[in-house]
C-alpha cells in the first residue's frame, strides 16, 4: 500500500480517479488502483470518454458490433459508457460495503447538452440510473440554475447525484440546498432518505482564467482560496439545524468534492491542488497522472483553515486587478458547460464515423 496516499486517506480525505478507459478495465490497472494507492472511486466526464473512444481504436470493434442493433450514435455511446461503469462499480463494490455505501462509487454524467434542460435531465438521470444498476453510482448533473430543480428532483426520487460544474461557494451553496430539499422531501414522505451525494467544486479553472492578470506572487493561489471560502460553506451547511435535522433520520450528508485538480501551470508543483486541499470528510478526484505523482512523491500541507481570512485578501488582492469573483465563476460555470458540449459532439461525431467506415 502506497504510504503517501493512505496518509491522505488517513486525514480523512477520499481519493478518487478522474478517468476510465476500457484498457484500464481489461489490463487490471483500476484494481491495481484501488488496492495499492488507495483510490475509492472514479469520476467520469464527456471529455475522458471523448478520449477513451474517439481518439483510440479501443472501442472499435465494440462499436462497430453494436451498429447493426438500430440504435441511435448517442444510445451505443451510452451502451458502452454503461458498460464500463458497471464494471468500474463492481470493482469498487467492496469499497462501497466496507465504508457503509460512504465510498466506492463511480460517476456517469448526462448528456451536457442538457445543462440547461430541467425536465429532459430529470428524464436522463432516470434513464441511466436504471441502465447502469448498480447501488454505488453517481449521476452526474450539472448545477446550473436550470440543473439544480434536476438535482432536488433526482434526490427525491432516490437518485444519488453527482453535482458537477460548480465554481464557487456560492454555486455549491445553491446545489447544496437542491440536494437537501431532495432529502427532507424523502423524509415527508417516509422514505429512505440517505441518497448519497457530492458537490463537484472545480479548482484548477479559476488560476488557467486569471494567469495572464496575476503578477508572480499571486500565481496559482485564486484557485485554492476559492476552494478555502467554499470550504467554510460546506462546513456552515454541516454545522446548520436543517442538516443536523436530516443526520437524524439516518442521513450521511452530501460531501464536498475537489474537482479539476491537475495542475494547469507547468511551473508549478504537479501536486499542487492535493496538497494544498486537505480536509475531512471531503474527495478529491484526480487525473491518472496526478495519481501517480502523488504515489512517487506525495505530501500534505496543512488542513484548509475554518475561516475565509486568507482567502478573502487573495480574492480582494484580484479584485483590484479586475477579476470579479462572482462574474468569473459564472463565466467559468458557462465554459466548463460549452466545453463539455464540444467534446460530446466530438465524441458522437466520432462513433458516426466509427459505424460507417
Amino acid at each position: 500500500m502506497n504510504q503517501h496516499t493512505q496518509n491522505l486517506r488517513r486525514q480523512g480525505v477520499s481519493l478518487w480517479l478522474d478517468n476510465i478507459t476500457r484498457k484500464m478495465l481489461d489490463y487490471g490497472v483500476l484494481q491495481h488502483y484501488i488496492t495499492e494507492l488507495s483510490v475509492t472511486g472514479l469520476t467520469s466526464n464527456p471529455s475522458i470518454f471523448e478520449a477513451a473512444i474517439a481518439k483510440t481504436s479501443d472501442y472499435d470493434e465494440a462499436i462497430r458490433k453494436k451498429s447493426n442493433k438500430g440504435l441511435s450514435d448517442e444510445d451505443v455511446f451510452f451502451n458502452l459508457a454503461v458498460e464500463d461503469i458497471q464494471r468500474a462499480a463492481d470493482l469498487f463494490l467492496p469499497v462501497y460495503q466496507v465504508t457503509n455505501g460512504l465510498d466506492g462509487f463511480v460517476s456517469i454524467e448526462v448528456s451536457p447538452l442538457l445543462a440547461y434542460d430541467t425536465e429532459n435531465t430529470i428524464k436522463a438521470a432516470k434513464t441511466i440510473h436504471q441502465k447502469v444498476n448498480r447501488p454505488n453510482t453517481f449521476i452526474k448533473i450539472p448545477g446550473t440554475p436550470q440543473g439544480l430543480p434536476a438535482i432536488e428532483k433526482a434526490i427525491a426520487e432516490g437518485i444519488p447525484v453527482n453535482v458537477t460544474l460548480l465554481f464557487s461557494a456560492e454555486q455549491y451553496q445553491a446545489a447544496a440546498m437542491a440536494y437537501l430539499k431532495g432529502i427532507e422531501t424523502r423524509i415527508d414522505k417516509g422514505l429512505n432518505p440517505d441518497i448519497r451525494s457530492v458537490a463537484s467544486v472545480f479548482v484548477s479553472r479559476w488560476d488557467k482564467a486569471v494567469a495572464d492578470k496575476a503578477p508572480a506572487s499571486l500565481q496559482n493561489q485564486l484557485g485554492i482560496a476559492v476552494m478555502q471560502k467554499t470550504y467554510f460553506s460546506y462546513l456552515q451547511f454541516l454545522r446548520s439545524e436543517r442538516v443536523q435535522k436530516i443526520m437524524n433520520f439516518g442521513v450521511f450528508p452530501q460531501r464536498l468534492l475537489w474537482a479539476s485538480t491537475g495542475t494547469k501551470d507547468p511551473n508549478a508543483s504537479d501536486i499542487l491542488y492535493i496538497k494544498n486541499l486537505v480536509a475531512p470528510y471531503t474527495v478529491n478526484t484526480i487525473p491518472e497522472n496526478t495519481l501517480l505523482a502523488f504515489a512517487d512523491h506525495g505530501e500534505t500541507g496543512q488542513a484548509l483553515p475554518d475561516n475565509t481570512a486568507s482567502a478573502d485578501k487573495i480574492i480582494g488582492q484580484f479584485r483590484e486587478l479586475s477579476v470579479n469573483y462572482l462574474q468569473l465563476a459564472e463565466q467559468l460555470q458557462k465554459e466548463g458547460a460549452e466545453a463539455f458540449n464540444k467534446s460530446w459532439n466530438n465524441l458522437i461525431a466520432s462513433i458516426t464515423t466509427k459505424r460507417n467506415p
